[in-house]
């Protein structure tokens, strides 16, 4: 069994590294009142659990009929076929008409059910960023005609994807990227009760090397857990950490510095568009690059204003290639 699941958190206040954003969803829970959301943060920050454990709370024993999941990211990659195959929506699916017609016609025919016991519904859009533009105009006016039976709650990693006019309607809670000191407390308390099973030991210095390594994300922090202790040693660490997007983002930093500014912006870009990272993501990827293969000040300093710029961007493909032109100036 996956250690993510044996140790997924089952309320609001197991979740840790986020007590702000806790806090204010608590107390929607206690109110029994909640507007529109906008979850944004990282992959690994809480936001999905979090949605599972307010609902949970907010609900009852009834929060699986009051929740709608939409996972759009899977629906918008595969497309008609998942409509057919899957049982939420083989019934609804109208093979003659495009998928954007039966998006709308299965969010309308969602939205329109009643609650269970409830004065509203849950209606949540994981990797909402997924969703097309003309999709995301469609939902609009859904949310406006259901606004009093349903809250729409969206889930991203890239708000900048979300139109204004979703993304106004909704209240933004952001999850931030988990401290070190978090990572290492809940790895610690999962080695305790782990030791008794496995014929090995991580010591603190090993837990705080994987907490580095997992760059905010619990996830992914508790995954490489998992694995060091089936491996039985931390030799393996800088392999288990060396992800597909960091690579890319190795190799786009070398295209750029080699000259060929086209190719690597488009490996750039590929990171956003082709493996769902947010800008803020990409810039990580391309830290943890330059920390091993470069080590640059002016690197750095070029890394900072990028992320600080990403705060206040509406469009982040446009920082990412002003960052890009950036590092060709670095390395002319």
């Amino acid at each position: 069994m996956l250690w993510t699941e044996r140790y997924h958190p089952v309320r609001l206040g197991d979740i840790v590294g986020q007590d702000r954003v806790i806090e204010i969803l608590s107390s929607f829970s206690e109110s029994g009142t909640i507007p529109h959301l906008m979850l944004a943060g990282p992959h690994g920050t809480g936001k999905s659990t979090a949605i599972r454990c307010f609902a949970e709370q907010m609900f009852g024993e009834n929060w699986a009929a009051n929740t709608s999941l939409f996972q759009t990211a899977d629906l918008f990659s595969q497309g008609k076929k998942l409509l057919e195959e899957d049982e939420r929506y083989a019934h609804l699916y109208r093979k003659g008409q495009s998928l954007i017609v039966n998006f709308k016609y299965i969010l309308k025919w969602y939205a329109s059910m009643r609650p269970l016991d409830a004065d509203f519904k849950l209606m949540v859009f994981e990797d909402a960023h997924a969703l097309p533009r003309e999709a995301q105009q469609g939902l609009r006016r859904i949310m406006e005609q259901y606004s009093k039976t349903c809250r729409f709650i969206f889930s991203t990693t890239n708000q900048s994807a979300i139109i204004p006019a979703i993304s106004s309607r909704c209240l933004p809670l952001f999850f931030a990227p988990l401290p070190s000191a978090v990572l290492v407390s809940q790895f610690t308390a999962i080695r305790e009760k782990e030791v008794q099973n496995v014929q090995f030991s991580c010591t603190n210095d090993d837990l705080e090397l994987i907490a580095e390594a997992a760059q905010g994300d619990m996830r992914r922090g508790i995954l490489m857990l998992q694995a060091v202790f089936q491996a039985g040693s931390c030799n393996n660490l800088a392999t288990l950490s060396h992800t597909e997007t960091g690579t890319v983002a190795e190799s786009a930093v070398s295209l750029i510095k080699a000259g060929d500014m086209r190719g690597g912006v488009r490996l750039l870009e590929s990171l956003m568009i082709d493996y769902g990272l947010s800008g803020r993501e990409v810039l990580s990827e391309i830290r943890m690059a330059a920390q091993r293969e470069y080590n640059h000040p002016l690197l750095a300093i070029a890394l900072a204003d990028a992320d600080a710029h990403m705060g206040h961007a509406n469009n982040e493909y446009i920082q990412i290639d002003s960052f890009a032109t950036r590092i060709k100036e670095i390395f002319p």
